[in-house]
C-alpha cells in the first residue's frame, strides 16, 4: 500500500520475472506449492504497519484479560480437552482485512484470529524469494524485511525455534498432520522441516507406550516424540473420520505447541468477549434473537471452527439461518460484514483487496507475545483465501514487505 513502491513495481515487473521468482520459491522450499501464489508482494506503509501493529496489541491484550479468558474455556469439546492446558498458546494469528476509512486512509480491521499455527516457515522462504526478486527491478533492490520487532532473519527464526521445537532435539518433535503430503500446506511443512528440522508426521506413525508416545525416523530408528508441533484440524478430522493413535484426554508425557486447547479458545468464539475499535460486532447466532433489518447486506455469518473460509456466508439470508437447528446456533456466530477496500492497483488497472496476517510467537517461559512475521492475501472477490478465485491474476498467498537497512 506504499504507492511508491506499487507503482515502481508495476512498471518494471513482467510475467517472465513472475515465473522466475515462483520457480526461485519452489526451489528454496524443495516442492511444488499446492495454492495460488500472487503475482506480487505488498508493499506495507509505515502508516499502515503502525496502525495494524496496535490494533494487533491491543485485541492481545484483551485476549490475555483473565475475565475474557474464563469464558471462552467453554469452548472446548469435553473429547478434545487436553489435560495441562497452558496459560497462554505460544502462537497467535490475527487477520486483519484492509479497509478504506472516510478520510482515505487504509485501517484495518479484524476478520478472524486463531490459537493456531500457520504458514510461518512458508512466508520465511517467501519473503526471501521476493526480496530475491526485487533485486533486479530499478527502483527496488536494497534490503527488505517482513520480520518485525528489528529482527534480522537469523533472530527471527532463533524465535521460531523456540517456539516450535522448544528446550528438544529436533529428532523428538515432530510436526503433526493428517496425512501431510496430501495437504495444500505441505510447502509450510517442508519448509518448517527445512529451517527447523522437524519431521511432519501423520497420527498413524506414531505409537504409544504407557505415557509415551514414539516414531520411526527416515533411517527406521525408534525415536521418542517428546514435543507435538499441532497442525491438526479439528473439523477436518472429523469430516475425514480419522481417528488418532491415542485419546487427547489422556495425560502423555508429550509437549504441545500450541496446547489443542487454545484451536477453541482463541478463534471466531473469542470475537463476541472483544470490545477494541477495529473488531467489528460480533454475537453468538444463540444469543440473536432479532435479526437485523440489513441482515443481508451488512453480515457475515460463520461456524465458529472451520477452517480456511469454510461454511462462511457473506450473504446471508433469514431463510439461511432458520436452517440452522436451535441447538445448533451455540456453534454459529453473526459478524458485521467487513467491506475491504480495493488498496492495491493491478496493472492491468484492476484492483485488488488485502487481508494481512499477523503472526505472534510466545516461547514457553515467555511472558508476553513477539509480533514475528506477516503473511497476505489478495483477492479480487468476496471471499479472501487461497481457496477463492484462485483463476485470478493477482491473487493468492503474498507476504508484506518494507524496506529496513538493518534487516539483512
Amino acid at each position: 500500500m506504499d504507492p511508491l513502491f506499487r507503482a515502481r513495481f508495476n512498471a518494471e515487473f513482467d510475467d517472465a520475472a513472475v515465473v522466475r521468482y515462483r520457480n526461485d520459491l519452489e526451489q528454496r522450499i524443495g516442492c511444488s506449492v499446492g495454492f495460488r501464489v500472487a503475482e506480487t508482494p505488498i508493499f506495507l506503509s509505515n502508516d499502515f504497519r503502525k496502525r495494524v501493529t496496535a490494533a494487533g496489541e491491543g485485541i492481545l491484550a484483551q485476549l490475555c484479560d483473565p475475565a475474557r479468558l474464563a469464558p471462552m474455556r467453554a469452548a472446548v469439546p469435553e473429547r478434545y480437552r487436553v489435560p495441562r492446558p497452558t496459560a497462554l498458546p505460544t502462537i497467535a494469528i490475527l487477520d486483519f482485512g484492509a479497509v478504506l476509512a472516510a478520510d482515505g486512509t487504509v485501517v484495518p480491521r479484524l476478520i478472524e484470529l486463531q490459537g493456531f499455527p500457520s504458514l510461518m516457515a512458508f512466508e520465511t522462504m517467501q519473503g526471501d524469494a521476493w526480496e530475491a526478486a526485487l533485486q533486479g527491478v530499478e527502483g527496488l533492490g536494497g534490503a527488505w524485511t517482513y520480520r518485525f520487532a528489528g529482527r534480522d532473519r537469523d533472530a527471527f527464526l532463533a524465535l521460531a525455534r523456540e517456539v516450535v521445537v522448544g528446550a528438544h532435539e529436533p529428532e523428538n518433535v515432530v510436526l503433526l498432520d493428517l496425512d501431510p503430503p496430501s495437504q495444500k500446506t505441505y510447502c509450510d511443512f517442508a519448509a518448517t522441516q527445512k529451517l527447523l528440522g522437524v519431521d511432519p508426521v501423520a497420527p498413524e506413525a506414531l505409537v504409544q507406550r504407557g505415557r509415551r508416545l514414539f516414531r520411526r525416523d527416515a533411517r527406521g530408528r525408534e525415536v521418542a516424540v517428546e514435543r507435538i508441533y499441532n497442525r491438526i484440524i479439528v473439523d477436518e478430522l472429523e469430516r475425514s473420520g480419522a481417528t488418532l493413535p491415542f485419546d487427547l484426554r489422556e495425560d502423555l508425557d508429550v509437549e504441545w505447541t500450541p496446547h489443542p486447547d487454545w484451536f477453541f479458545m482463541w478463534s471466531k468464539y473469542s470475537l463476541p468477549f472483544l470490545d477494541h475499535p477495529a473488531v467489528p460486532k460480533t454475537r453468538f447466532l444463540s444469543d440473536v434473537h432479532d435479526l437485523p433489518a440489513d441482515l443481508e447486506t451488512a453480515y457475515v455469518l460463520k461456524p465458529l471452527f472451520s477452517f480456511a473460509g469454510g461454511g462462511v456466508n457473506v450473504k446471508p439470508t433469514a431463510s439461511d439461518v432458520a436452517a440452522i437447528p436451535h441447538e445448533a446456533r451455540g456453534a454459529w456466530c453473526l459478524q458485521e460484514r467487513v467491506e475491504y477496500g480495493s488498496v492495491i492497483r493491478a496493472p492491468d488497472g484492476g484492483d485488488a483487496k488485502v487481508e494481512v496476517r499477523l503472526m505472534y510467537l510466545r516461547p514457553d517461559d515467555a511472558l508476553d507475545f513477539s509480533p514475528a512475521i506477516n503473511l497476505c492475501r489478495l483477492t479480487r472477490g468476496a471471499m479472501v483465501g487461497v481457496n477463492y478465485n484462485r483463476d485470478m491474476p493477482w491473487t493468492g498467498s503474498s507476504i508484506g514487505l518494507w524496506r529496513d537497512e538493518v534487516a539483512r
